[in-house]
């Protein structure tokens, strides 16, 4: 698949090997098999380009994971969260380019530097969060050495140093970097790195000021980065009934938190996690249909703002970020496989033919 065109529309579905979310409770086999093939086929037959696969430090191994996904779907695209620095950047980058090459070119990389100094210390990960975008950067200049150089290599940094690092294997074409992160040392490694630098769920506002500094910060390397939101849609048949889905997915949130014995969220360590709270403590719902509650009811660990009314009414919302120069749609739903389903059916079809309305053609559809 390698890098997309610049105008491209992307969505991108998630995929977890077992059921879980805000409103479930993990239960069964940490892998289950039939759900993990299940939930990556119906992002496949709903015509999704990618799925992300996390990272966390307790949970299944991302790069393994995204093996048995590629060996169940045909054509869907791979973004594999990798956290930097407890593997070898030589070492992965013949993982990733072993895969890519056995999936046809379905691989791209989600470069995951950490946000939480407590999920890391539990791998033996004690560095501070500038010294941890400091290691990614070295750790992406090594991987495109690695997946581009003919001949061998050395390089020396401060993090990483390679005496003649060479790979047999390389990617089909390019290996898509995405990347996030909102503090200054992230977006000095997203202005060098990034194909596709991710944003969080925000307000029109945040992710244009957000977008324009990722801009400035690309621009002194000759780079023009996509853009990648992340939201949670909520649909219904109706918009009334889609705010009464929300407010029941949030009562739900609170159920399951009280049973879980969780304490109200602590504050978040990660600058992305606090710009969704500086957006939710201006209300629950913002501009259009931005629902903000469950990121200010879970402390906003990770994507956990929604988009909420009919497939044509989210649609048009997700339009207005397409008007800043977002291309790309990660998006997931607090009944995971009912939801990729979902948005299969209705919402990426939706939305693509307003852009092609838009446009003024029918190539976006």
């Amino acid at each position: 698949m390698s890098l997309l065109p610049p105008e491209a529309i992307e969505f991108i579905g998630f995929v977890a090997p077992r059921e879980v979310s805000e409103i479930h409770a993990a239960r069964g086999p940490v892998i289950d098999r039939d759900y993990l093939r299940l939930l990556a086929q119906a992002h496949e037959w709903g015509g999704f380009d990618r799925v992300l696969v996390a990272a966390y430090s307790t949970t299944p191994d991302p790069l393994l994971i995204a093996t048995q996904i590629a060996s169940v779907t045909e054509r869907i695209g791979l973004m594999i969260a990798h956290r930097t620095g407890f593997t070898a950047p030589t070492i992965a980058a013949r993982q990733f380019a072993t895969l890519d090459q056995l999936t046809g070119g379905r691989v791209a990389i989600h470069a995951i530097s950490g946000g939480d100094d407590r999920d890391l210390a539990r791998d033996g990960d004690h560095l501070t969060k500038d010294e941890r975008y400091a290691r990614t950067g070295e750790f992406l200049d090594l991987l495109r050495l690695s997946w581009t150089a003919d001949t061998p290599f050395d390089y020396a940094g401060a993090h990483y140093r390679v005496e003649g690092g060479f790979s047999e294997v390389k990617p089909v074409g390019t290996i898509p970097v995405y990347f996030g992160g909102a503090s200054p040392a992230a977006l000095a490694v997203a202005g060098r790195h990034a194909d596709t630098y991710a944003l969080w769920g925000e307000t029109i506002g945040q992710v244009r000021e957000l977008i324009g500094r990722v801009r400035a910060a690309a621009a002194p390397h000759g780079r023009a980065p996509r853009f990648s939101l992340s939201l949670r849609p909520i649909l219904a048949e109706t918009e009334e009934r889609a705010w009464a889905r929300a407010d029941d997915i949030l009562a739900r949130t609170r159920r399951l938190r009280a049973a879980q014995g969780l304490a109200p969220a602590a504050t978040p360590q990660n600058e992305g996690s606090r710009r969704l709270l500086a957006a939710a403590a201006a209300g629950p719902r913002l501009d259009k249909r931005l629902f903000t509650a469950i990121a200010a009811e879970t402390g906003a660990a990770g994507n956990s703002t929604a988009l909420v009314g009919t497939p044509e009414q989210v649609a048009d919302a997700l339009l207005d970020y397409y008007d800043l120069g977002v291309r790309t749609f990660l998006i997931r739903g607090f009944d995971p496989l009912e939801d990729a389903i979902a948005y299969g059916r209705a919402l990426l079809p939706a939305f693509k033919a307003l852009v092609a309305r838009r446009n003024g053609t029918a190539e976006a559809a």
